[in-house]
Protein backbone atom coordinates (compact mmCIF):
# COMPACT_ATOMS: atom_id res chain seq x y z
CA UNK A 1 0.00 0.00 0.00
CA UNK A 2 1.52 3.50 -1.14
CA UNK A 3 1.95 5.66 1.71
CA UNK A 4 -0.57 9.05 2.04
CA UNK A 5 1.11 12.60 1.92
CA UNK A 6 -0.38 15.19 4.24
CA UNK A 7 0.63 18.91 4.13
CA UNK A 8 -0.34 20.79 6.95
CA UNK A 9 -0.11 24.31 7.59
CA UNK A 10 1.08 25.92 10.77
CA UNK A 11 3.14 22.93 11.60
CA UNK A 12 5.27 24.62 14.28
CA UNK A 13 3.15 24.73 16.90
CA UNK A 14 -0.32 23.62 18.72
CA UNK A 15 -2.59 21.85 17.18
CA UNK A 16 -0.38 21.47 13.36
CA UNK A 17 2.61 20.06 15.35
CA UNK A 18 0.72 17.46 17.57
CA UNK A 19 -1.14 16.32 13.87
CA UNK A 20 2.50 15.64 12.39
CA UNK A 21 3.44 14.02 15.24
CA UNK A 22 0.01 11.90 15.17
CA UNK A 23 0.70 11.17 11.37
CA UNK A 24 4.28 10.14 11.51
CA UNK A 25 2.88 7.35 13.81
CA UNK A 26 0.42 6.26 11.10
CA UNK A 27 3.70 6.19 8.70
CA UNK A 28 1.99 9.36 6.76
CA UNK A 29 4.38 11.24 4.09
CA UNK A 30 4.63 15.15 5.83
CA UNK A 31 5.38 18.30 4.61
CA UNK A 32 4.91 20.17 7.64
CA UNK A 33 4.69 24.43 6.45
CA UNK A 34 5.39 27.42 9.14
CA UNK A 35 6.77 30.62 9.23
CA UNK A 36 9.40 29.74 11.48
CA UNK A 37 12.84 27.12 9.94
CA UNK A 38 14.64 26.54 13.36
CA UNK A 39 11.37 25.03 14.61
CA UNK A 40 10.20 23.17 11.59
CA UNK A 41 13.48 21.51 11.64
CA UNK A 42 13.53 20.40 15.04
CA UNK A 43 9.88 18.91 14.39
CA UNK A 44 11.49 17.45 11.37
CA UNK A 45 14.30 15.76 13.16
CA UNK A 46 12.18 14.57 15.38
CA UNK A 47 9.63 12.67 12.96
CA UNK A 48 11.85 11.43 10.51
CA UNK A 49 12.43 8.65 12.47
CA UNK A 50 9.01 7.62 11.58
CA UNK A 51 8.22 9.02 8.16
CA UNK A 52 9.18 11.21 5.48
CA UNK A 53 9.15 14.66 6.42
CA UNK A 54 10.14 17.69 3.71
CA UNK A 55 9.58 21.61 5.57
CA UNK A 56 8.29 24.60 3.49
CA UNK A 57 9.24 27.66 5.07
CA UNK A 58 6.72 30.40 3.83
CA UNK A 59 4.44 32.67 5.10
CA UNK A 60 0.15 31.69 3.98
CA UNK A 61 -0.50 35.45 3.58
CA UNK A 62 1.71 35.91 0.93
CA UNK A 63 0.34 33.91 -2.56
CA UNK A 64 2.91 34.28 -4.29
CA UNK A 65 5.36 33.00 -1.55
CA UNK A 66 2.24 29.77 -1.17
CA UNK A 67 2.70 28.77 -5.02
CA UNK A 68 6.57 29.06 -5.22
CA UNK A 69 7.22 26.98 -1.85
CA UNK A 70 4.45 24.51 -2.72
CA UNK A 71 5.67 24.01 -6.51
CA UNK A 72 8.93 23.69 -4.81
CA UNK A 73 7.92 20.06 -3.14
CA UNK A 74 10.63 17.71 -4.74
CA UNK A 75 9.10 14.02 -6.66
CA UNK A 76 8.19 12.35 -3.33
CA UNK A 77 6.27 14.77 -1.31
CA UNK A 78 4.52 16.68 -4.83
CA UNK A 79 1.55 14.97 -4.74
CA UNK A 80 -0.84 15.78 -1.91
CA UNK A 81 -3.24 13.52 -0.36
CA UNK A 82 -4.66 15.02 2.46
CA UNK A 83 -4.49 18.90 3.04
CA UNK A 84 -4.50 20.19 6.52
CA UNK A 85 -5.53 24.36 6.61
CA UNK A 86 -4.17 24.51 10.19
CA UNK A 87 -2.75 27.88 10.17
CA UNK A 88 -4.65 30.64 11.77
CA UNK A 89 -4.25 33.47 14.91
CA UNK A 90 -6.55 35.54 17.02
CA UNK A 91 -5.27 39.00 17.78
CA UNK A 92 -7.32 41.23 20.18
CA UNK A 93 -10.20 41.27 22.33
CA UNK A 94 -11.79 44.21 21.30
CA UNK A 95 -14.97 46.14 21.01
CA UNK A 96 -16.09 46.76 17.02
CA UNK A 97 -15.63 50.49 17.60
CA UNK A 98 -12.58 50.19 19.05
CA UNK A 99 -10.90 47.26 17.58
CA UNK A 100 -7.13 47.59 15.64
CA UNK A 101 -7.53 47.37 12.11
CA UNK A 102 -3.97 45.92 11.61
CA UNK A 103 -5.34 42.77 13.99
CA UNK A 104 -8.68 42.84 11.49
CA UNK A 105 -5.88 42.38 8.86
CA UNK A 106 -4.00 40.03 10.10
CA UNK A 107 -6.86 37.70 11.34
CA UNK A 108 -8.42 38.03 7.94
CA UNK A 109 -4.93 37.50 5.67
CA UNK A 110 -4.56 34.27 7.84
CA UNK A 111 -7.61 32.29 8.80
CA UNK A 112 -9.18 33.60 5.38
CA UNK A 113 -6.89 34.68 2.50
CA UNK A 114 -4.04 32.45 3.55
CA UNK A 115 -6.51 29.01 3.24
CA UNK A 116 -7.55 30.23 -0.13
CA UNK A 117 -4.11 30.75 -0.90
CA UNK A 118 -2.64 26.95 0.18
CA UNK A 119 -5.74 25.24 -1.08
CA UNK A 120 -5.79 26.86 -4.53
CA UNK A 121 -1.95 25.40 -5.04
CA UNK A 122 -3.25 22.16 -3.53
CA UNK A 123 -6.73 21.75 -5.05
CA UNK A 124 -5.96 21.50 -8.77
CA UNK A 125 -3.68 18.42 -8.40
CA UNK A 126 -6.77 16.45 -6.08
CA UNK A 127 -8.90 17.44 -9.01
CA UNK A 128 -7.19 15.45 -11.56
CA UNK A 129 -6.83 12.65 -9.73
CA UNK A 130 -9.90 12.63 -8.38
CA UNK A 131 -8.84 12.04 -4.83
CA UNK A 132 -8.10 13.55 -2.33
CA UNK A 133 -9.45 15.00 1.80
CA UNK A 134 -9.07 18.51 2.92
CA UNK A 135 -9.92 19.25 6.96
CA UNK A 136 -10.23 23.35 7.36
CA UNK A 137 -9.80 24.07 11.38
CA UNK A 138 -12.35 26.32 11.90
CA UNK A 139 -13.52 27.47 15.50
CA UNK A 140 -16.34 27.44 17.86
CA UNK A 141 -16.31 30.97 16.93
CA UNK A 142 -17.38 29.81 13.17
CA UNK A 143 -20.61 28.52 15.67
CA UNK A 144 -21.63 31.58 17.63
CA UNK A 145 -20.57 35.02 18.08
CA UNK A 146 -19.77 36.09 21.28
CA UNK A 147 -18.44 39.95 22.78
CA UNK A 148 -15.86 41.34 20.97
CA UNK A 149 -14.95 38.47 19.09
CA UNK A 150 -16.59 40.28 16.06
CA UNK A 151 -13.62 40.14 13.51
CA UNK A 152 -12.15 36.95 14.57
CA UNK A 153 -15.66 35.06 14.78
CA UNK A 154 -16.27 36.65 11.17
CA UNK A 155 -13.17 34.80 10.02
CA UNK A 156 -13.95 31.79 11.39
CA UNK A 157 -17.41 31.93 10.22
CA UNK A 158 -16.09 32.28 6.30
CA UNK A 159 -13.83 29.33 7.30
CA UNK A 160 -17.36 27.08 7.48
CA UNK A 161 -19.04 28.78 4.82
CA UNK A 162 -15.79 28.64 1.97
CA UNK A 163 -15.10 24.52 3.82
CA UNK A 164 -19.41 23.72 2.74
CA UNK A 165 -18.04 25.54 -0.56
CA UNK A 166 -15.61 23.37 -1.43
CA UNK A 167 -17.73 20.30 -0.67
CA UNK A 168 -20.23 21.22 -2.96
CA UNK A 169 -17.91 22.27 -5.94
CA UNK A 170 -15.43 19.28 -5.37
CA UNK A 171 -18.21 16.79 -5.11
CA UNK A 172 -17.49 15.57 -8.36
CA UNK A 173 -14.31 15.20 -8.33
CA UNK A 174 -14.95 12.42 -5.60
CA UNK A 175 -13.03 14.72 -3.03
CA UNK A 176 -13.86 14.70 0.71
CA UNK A 177 -14.04 18.40 2.66
CA UNK A 178 -13.74 18.35 6.87
CA UNK A 179 -14.06 21.05 9.40
CA UNK A 180 -13.01 20.14 12.83
CA UNK A 181 -14.20 22.90 14.77
CA UNK A 182 -12.34 23.57 18.29
CA UNK A 183 -13.51 25.38 21.67
CA UNK A 184 -11.04 26.07 24.13
CA UNK A 185 -7.34 24.45 23.33
CA UNK A 186 -4.54 25.43 25.60
CA UNK A 187 -1.81 26.17 23.03
CA UNK A 188 0.28 29.63 21.77
CA UNK A 189 -3.23 31.00 21.11
CA UNK A 190 -4.03 33.39 24.06
CA UNK A 191 -0.34 34.57 23.54
CA UNK A 192 -0.94 35.57 20.21
CA UNK A 193 -4.41 37.30 20.63
CA UNK A 194 -3.11 38.98 24.21
CA UNK A 195 0.26 39.91 23.39
CA UNK A 196 1.96 38.22 25.98
CA UNK A 197 0.34 39.83 28.52
CA UNK A 198 -1.12 38.55 32.10
CA UNK A 199 -4.36 38.05 30.89
CA UNK A 200 -3.19 35.34 28.59
CA UNK A 201 -1.65 33.41 31.13
CA UNK A 202 -5.58 32.74 32.99
CA UNK A 203 -7.00 31.62 29.95
CA UNK A 204 -6.58 27.94 30.26
CA UNK A 205 -6.41 28.30 33.87
CA UNK A 206 -9.70 26.47 36.24
CA UNK A 207 -10.27 23.86 34.02
CA UNK A 208 -9.17 21.60 31.92
CA UNK A 209 -8.52 22.47 28.37
CA UNK A 210 -8.64 20.68 25.00
CA UNK A 211 -4.90 19.79 24.38
CA UNK A 212 -3.75 19.97 20.53
CA UNK A 213 -3.28 16.30 20.65
CA UNK A 214 -6.75 15.83 21.26
CA UNK A 215 -7.63 17.56 18.18
CA UNK A 216 -4.75 15.14 16.65
CA UNK A 217 -6.61 12.59 17.20
CA UNK A 218 -10.34 13.47 15.63
CA UNK A 219 -8.08 15.38 12.82
CA UNK A 220 -6.87 11.68 12.42
CA UNK A 221 -9.96 10.08 12.91
CA UNK A 222 -11.40 11.68 9.82
CA UNK A 223 -9.14 11.08 7.48
CA UNK A 224 -8.79 7.25 8.50
CA UNK A 225 -12.37 6.50 7.55
CA UNK A 226 -14.00 4.16 4.92
CA UNK A 227 -13.89 5.72 1.56
CA UNK A 228 -17.73 5.88 1.86
CA UNK A 229 -17.87 8.05 5.20
CA UNK A 230 -16.53 11.91 5.23
CA UNK A 231 -17.17 13.70 8.90
CA UNK A 232 -18.35 16.83 7.17
CA UNK A 233 -18.26 19.23 10.57
CA UNK A 234 -17.56 18.19 13.78
CA UNK A 235 -17.97 20.77 16.99
CA UNK A 236 -15.16 19.68 19.90
CA UNK A 237 -15.05 21.26 23.19
CA UNK A 238 -13.72 20.42 26.88
CA UNK A 239 -16.41 19.00 29.39
CA UNK A 240 -15.93 21.85 31.00
CA UNK A 241 -17.31 24.42 28.32
CA UNK A 242 -20.60 24.73 27.20
CA UNK A 243 -20.64 27.31 24.15
CA UNK A 244 -18.24 30.11 23.69
CA UNK A 245 -18.80 32.11 27.26
CA UNK A 246 -20.32 29.29 29.66
CA UNK A 247 -17.14 27.69 31.07
CA UNK A 248 -17.17 25.76 34.69
CA UNK A 249 -13.94 26.67 36.60
CA UNK A 250 -13.09 25.78 40.20
CA UNK A 251 -12.33 28.85 42.32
Amino acid sequence: MDRKTALITGATSGIGRATAHEFSKQGINLVLCGRRQERLDTIQNALERQTNVQTLNFDVRDNQATKKAIASLGEDFKNIDILINNAGNAHGLDPIQSGSTDDWDAMMDINVKGLLYVSKAIIPQMTERKSGHIINIGSSAGKEVYPKGNVYCASKHAVLAITEGMRIDLNPFGIKVSAINPGLVETEFSQVRFKGDAIADSVYKGYKALQPEDIAEIIYFAISRPAHVNIADLLVFPTAQANSTTVKKEQ
